[in-house]
């Protein structure tokens, strides 16, 4: 995401394959950022684990259950078009 966006330096995508893998992976990452002494991330969407968002402050991390993440697309928000045409690859 730099130079595209002051929201964050990068940002992590992930996929789990329920709500208690979502919520386990979100579990493990947060516990291992502290851990590693880089504070405290701010969190949404634990209660549900359909979409746990976890922003860092320089790195934002999602992570989807897989039909959440294909309905949102986030992906696709990010890419850049093209220059020889005007699609979005």
């Amino acid at each position: 995401m730099q130079g595209k966006s002051t929201l964050g330096d990068y940002m992590v995508i992930a996929s789990g394959r329920s709500h208690r893998h979502v919520a386990a992976v979100a579990d493990h990452l947060i516990s291992a950022l502290k851990d590693a002494g880089l504070g405290f991330p701010r969190v949404e969407g634990m209660s549900g684990a359909d979409w746990v968002l976890i922003d860092t402050g320089d790195i934002i991390v999602h992570i989807f259950r897989p039909e959440v993440r294909e309905f949102y697309n986030i992906e696709k928000m990010w890419l850049t078009p093209d220059l020889d045409d005007d699609t979005v690859h």
